[in-house]
């Protein structure tokens, strides 16, 4: 099974978790052991799946603008921790190539393994809902039939990045290319960085 077999695996696993529930604030029980690649891949996607159900209730255009703001309080929370937790990812990879001598033609690629297994992860999120529009019985034909050509598009696109994120890291593991990490440096999150802390 290659690596983004089982990441997709782990994936719908996580949505289907979350949606017994169906609720923002139900504790996450990852089934993985803590230091495995699995816990990490979990992890990712739980918080996306949370995060697009933030993203959703916050449109509510009825919403009361107290709760609106400390929901965009989560959502910023949310978006640092699944920031710092694709680096992680990213760590783990330059770990497991750590031993890989690049050859002296090798490439660098545009975006590091773990950016693109957490498009990858929304990319599942975005799958499992429309799919859900798709099932729906209340909406005229035209609607499903919409979403479906939708669903066509987004489960190819599933397929092209699994398969380019494998190919990917064959060419890393073969010397073919290398990766870098680059540091997030999200300013706004920084009081020393973001003038609305330090002019204060």
């Amino acid at each position: 099974m290659s690596f983004t077999e089982h990441a997709n695996q782990i994936f719908n696993q996580v949505i289907s978790d979350y949606h017994l529930t169906d609720n923002i604030d139900t504790p996450i029980h990852n089934p993985y052991e803590r230091d495995s690649i699995d816990y990490s891949l979990y992890l990712k996607c739980w918080m996306d799946t949370v995060q697009w159900h933030y993203e959703d209730i916050i449109r509510d255009p009825h919403i009361n603008p107290t709760e609106a703001l400390a929901l965009k309080r989560r959502i910023d929370r949310s978006n640092q921790d699944r920031t710092d937790l694709v680096e992680e990812i990213d760590s783990y990879f330059r770990q497991l190539y750590s031993q890989v001598i690049p050859l002296p033609d090798a490439r660098l690629n545009t975006e590091s393994p773990a950016w693109a297994v957490d498009r990858l992860s929304i990319l599942a999120l975005k799958i499992y809902h429309m799919q859900e529009q798709v099932e729906r019985k209340d909406v005229e034909a035209e609607h499903i039939a919409k979403c479906q050509a939708k669903l066509d598009v987004l489960l190819e696109q599933q397929k092209d990045l699994s398969l380019a994120i494998d190919q990917l890291l064959e060419d890393i593991e073969a010397g073919r290319k290398y990766m870098k990490v680059y540091r997030q440096m999200k300013m706004y999150n920084d009081p020393s960085t973001n003038p609305i802390f330090y002019k204060k």
